[in-house]
C-alpha cells in the first residue's frame, strides 16, 4: 500500500485544517504526520484508516494501489477496477441489480456479498471471479460467503451441522483447517458438495472450458454426480486405490485392444 502524502496534505489544506488539527483529529503525534505528509514515513494500515476518517473520504483518495496485488480485499478490487472503468456506483449496482447502499457497503469492506452477486459483479468488470477474489478465494471464505447467502448465523450452522459456533468462527478465519468428516457435515447442511471448498477459485470453470460440450453433459448425469460425491469423501489411501484401479482397466483395455 503506497500512501500518497501529497494528497493527504492536499485534503487537510481542502478542508482548512492545519497539521495539528488533523494530528488532533486522528490521533497521530505532529511528528508522524509530518513525516507521512513528506513521504518519509509509510503508515500502516490502521493510521491509513484513521486518517480516512479524520477526513471524511475513502482511503483510496490518497493511496496508490495495484488492482492485481494479491493483498487487496474484494471491495478495494471492486472499488479500483469500477474507477479505472469509469463506471459509478449507480451504473453499476444498476447493472448488477444489487442497491447502490449494498454495492457502497460491499466496497467499504463492511459486508462480504453473496457469491452469486460477486460472479454478477465480475462479469460486468469483465474480469473472472478468482481475480476478484483473490486470497479470499479461501475455505474459510467460501464457508463464511455461504453462509451468510443461506442467511444463517455462525451458530445456526453449527447447530445444523452438529459442531461448535466457536469451530466455525475458527474456520471462517482460517485459524484451523477443518477435517474432512467436518466439511462433509457442512457440505450437506448447505447442498454443495465437499470439493466445493477445497478447489481453488476458477479451477472448476476451467475444467469445464477444456471439456467437450458431450463430456460436460456425461458430467451433469445422476449416476456419474453420484460417484463424484462419493470421490468427494474419500481418504488419501481409498482415493489412490481407486486411481490405480483406473490405471489398470486402462492398461488392460490397450492390451485387449
Amino acid at each position: 500500500m503506497n500512501v500518497r502524502g501529497e494528497n493527504i496534505r492536499a485534503l487537510r489544506e481542502e478542508r482548512g485544517y492545519t497539521l495539528q488539527d488533523l494530528a488532533k483529529r486522528a490521533n497521530l503525534s505532529l511528528s508522524y504526520l509530518s513525516e507521512i505528509e513528506r513521504g518519509t514515513k509509510r503508515p500502516s494500515p490502521k493510521t491509513v484508516d484513521k486518517l480516512a476518517a479524520a477526513l471524511e473520504v475513502p482511503k483510496t483518495r490518497f493511496i496508490k494501489e495495484d488492482v492485481s496485488d494479491t493483498s487487496l480485499s474484494i471491495g478495494n478490487k471492486i472499488h479500483l477496477l469500477r474507477e479505472e472503468k469509469d463506471i459509478s456506483l449507480h451504473e453499476l449496482s444498476r447493472r448488477v441489480d444489487i442497491t447502490v447502499n449494498y454495492l457502497s457497503e460491499i466496497e467499504r469492506g463492511i459486508i462480504v456479498p453473496a457469491l452469486h452477486t460477486l460472479k454478477r459483479i465480475a462479469e460486468e468488470l469483465t474480469v473472472p471471479v478468482s481475480f476478484l477474489m483473490g486470497q479470499e478465494g479461501t475455505l474459510g471464505y467460501k464457508l463464511k460467503a455461504l453462509r451468510e447467502e443461506y442467511g444463517l448465523t455462525q451458530a445456526q450452522l453449527a447447530n445444523k451441522a452438529g459442531v461448535t459456533a466457536g469451530l466455525i468462527g475458527q474456520i471462517e478465519h482460517g485459524k484451523v483447517q477443518p477435517s474432512l468428516k467436518t466439511l462433509d457435515k457442512l457440505a450437506k447442511v448447505m447442498s454443495v458438495s465437499p470439493c466445493y471448498f477445497i478447489m481453488e477459485p476458477g479451477a472448476v470453470d476451467e475444467l469445464l472450458s477444456l471439456m467437450t460440450p458431450e463430456l460436460r453433459d456425461l458430467l451433469m448425469h445422476p449416476n456419474v454426480q453420484a460417484v463424484l460425491n462419493l470421490v468427494c469423501n474419500l481418504n488419501e489411501k481409498e482415493l489412490q486405490f481407486i486411481l490405480n484401479f483406473i490405471q489398470l482397466f486402462k492398461r488392460s483395455e490397450i492390451a485387449l485392444g
